[in-house]
Formats: C-alpha cells, structure tokens, sequence
C-alpha cells in the first residue's frame, strides 16, 4: 500500500494555505471594484455615456459589460497570473509553458465571454418583459441552460482544451475491468477515454462526463501512469457511486432550487439598490454592480450549506465504492496516492472545510477504508 509522504504534507499545508489567502485577495478585490462603480458613479456615467452613443438596449448592455469586465479582467490579470501559473510552479504542480497558460486563458475567454454574455443579455431580457417574476423566468432558464451544457461540454467543449483518444489495446484490462464496473452499476457509458492531462498538470483524476448519450468514462493519463488497476478501478467505482444515487438530477435539482431561491432575494434587494441609488428601474444596466454584489453576497453565506451537501453525497459515493469493489485497500492506497500527487491536505482545520470543502478531507476517507478492510478481516 502506498504510504503518506509527511513532506508532500507541509507543501500541501502551504499550498491550501497560500490558496485560501489568495482566494481572500481575489473576493475583497471583486467587493471593492464592484462598490467602487457604485458609489463613485463610474456605472451610471459609462451608462450615460453609451446611451449617447447607440439607444439599442442589445448593443447597450454588451458594451457595457465588455467595459465593466475588460477593466476588472485587466486590474486582476497579476493576481490571476500568480494564482494559476507562479503558484502551481512554485509547488511543482504544474507542466505548463507561459505560452500555453497564455493559450488556455485566451481559449477560456472566446468560449466563457460569448456565453456569459448571452445569459446576461437574456438576463436583462427577462429583467425589461417580465417584471416581478423575472427572477422565476431566469432561473427556469439557467437550469435548462446547466442541463444542456452538461450534456454538450464532454464533446463541444472539452476537447477544445485536451485531446481525449480510447485506451485502445494498450490499456484492454483496463477498459474492460471499468466497463464490467459500469455494467455492474447499470450505467451506460459511450467508452473509456485517456486525456492528456500531464500536459498541464501532475495531479491525477477521472470522472464521469456526460449525460445520456454523450456519458463516458475519462481519465487522466497521469492517473494511468501512476496508480495501479486496482486503485484506478476503485477511483472509477467512486464516480460510478454518483450514478447509482441518481446525485446528478438530484445536484442539479438542488442547484435549481438554491439558485431561485437567490434570484428571488436578489430581486428584492435589487429594488432596494435601484432606489438607494436612483437607478432608472431593476433592467438599467448601471444596476449590474449591485447585482454581482447581492449575488455574490448569497454565493458565499450559503456555500458551506451546498458544501455540506456535497460531502453528504460524496460520502455515500465512497460507501458504494468500498462496497462494489470490496477492495478497500486499494481504495485507501489510491487517496494516499492522491495526496501525495496531487498535494491534497488530509487533515484541515475544521473551518476550512466547513467554508470550502465540497468533498470530504482525504484522511477521512482514507481512513474509512482502512475501517472497511479492518470489518473484512
């Protein structure tokens, strides 16, 4: 079995550490850039500004958030540089050349700007026809839009970042231990699949991607090069768990309800905002900042609730894998192996994953699987 490396552990300490301070910088920065629109007048005066230029509420609103975001994206873009490329480095994470993080930003950017300036222009539509109720009309729409985008991501958008190619017969007993795997949870899968994951990373993972027919098996080949049969098929089981407890209607039911639930407090606390600072109504643009506040503001007081949620499923997907592979030193191994590899903290304070955890700490399930073989025994 695969020990733990008290060394990985220190970096890994620091790592989460530095993270969670930077994650820290990163929300009072966004806080104090979107007040600052507020209070010093920037939005109302951009707005007035692109009212002399077009009357189009369409053109309206895209220019002002290609503004309002371009600046935001700039100002950060140090902090962002640090976060993803310096820090990773630092820590012997990461494979990626400058060039290629520069790459995958700009790839980020012509797929995540289109679509999240089709939502907002949806938004403010719902925002100027709807009224009172535009908040029960837009989170009808997000959720059919979360459904479809898990549906299309595995095949449209993917692939866009890496390169997903069939184990072949390199890897046969593999696949077939996996499917057989699958079969046994009675999920459908469209195949197994290898990405090139070292290209960016040293960590390893797997996952399960997809709905209905575009549902495959993926894995990281640095999680096929590094870990044995064994632990990649308990790993697998693990994902396979979620299927067998429906948890993806069941997470997205849920996502559906916390996000109307937040769109319906927004829509309360927006008209407070639209008057406190002579906004036109809910649908003028300059009100935007608040918005992001307001959610913002929910995202994070209720994040340890969706958290606990999570861990609660996650935990239920560990006892299947423990219980359909029957194999829980392998299963103890691989997240062993996964510290270590991936410099995940096995034992954080108890508030950092009460605030930030969507999974339970990796000593805890290790040492549920150890339980697990002790009971076999």
């Amino acid at each position: 079995m695969t020990t733990l490396d008290p060394e990985k552990q220190k970096l890994a300490k620091q790592y989460s550490r530095i993270s969670r301070r930077l994650w820290l910088v990163d929300t009072l920065f966004s806080v104090v850039y979107a007040l600052a629109w507020l209070f010093l007048d920037w939005s109302a005066s951009i707005r007035t500004w692109l009212m002399t230029i077009t009357t189009n509420e369409w053109l309206l609103i895209a220019l002002y958030i290609i503004i309002f975001g371009g600046v935001y994206s700039i100002i950060n873009l140090p902090l962002s540089y640090y976060s993803g490329f310096i820090l990773p480095h630092r820590f012997d994470q990461s494979n990626q050349s400058l060039k290629d993080w520069v790459v995958d930003q700009l790839k980020g950017l012509a797929i995540g700007a289109p679509l999240g300036l089709i939502l907002l222009e949806l938004l403010y539509l719902a925002l100027r026809l709807t009224g009172a109720s535009w908040w029960l009309w837009v989170a009808g729409g997000l959720l059919l839009f979360n459904v479809i985008l898990s549906n299309l991501a595995p095949v449209l958008i993917m692939p866009l970042f890496n390169k997903y190619v069939p184990l072949g017969d390199e890897h046969k007993e593999l696949e077939e231990r996996l499917l057989n795997l699958a079969k046994r949870a009675n999920t459908k899968v469209k195949g197994v699949f290898k990405f090139d994951m070292s290209k960016r990373t040293k960590a390893a993972n797997a996952a399960l991607t997809g709905l209905g027919n575009t549902r495959r098996i993926i894995l990281g080949d640095t999680l096929i090069t590094e870990f044995t049969l064994d632990e990649i098929e308990t790993v697998l089981a693990h994902e396979l768990g979620h299927q067998v407890h429906k948890d993806i209607p069941f997470l997205i039911a849920f996502g559906a309800l916390s996000t109307t639930l937040s769109l319906f407090i927004a829509s309360l606390a927006l008209d407070s905002a639209v008057g406190f600072f002579s906004f036109t109504s809910a649908a003028d643009i300059a009100a935007f900042p608040a918005l992001m506040l307001i959610l913002s503001l929910y995202g994070l007081l209720t994040s340890p609730i969706s958290n606990a949620v999570s861990r609660w499923r996650e935990n239920m997907a560990d006892d299947y894998a423990l219980s359909s592979t029957q194999n829980g030193e392998a299963f103890a191994s691989a997240f062993t192996r996964l510290a270590n590899q991936n410099l995940g903290e096995i034992e954080p304070e108890k508030w950092v994953v009460f605030m930030f955890y969507s999974h339970p700490p990796l000593g805890e399930r290790i040492e549920k699987a150890k339980r697990h073989v002790t009971l076999q025994t």
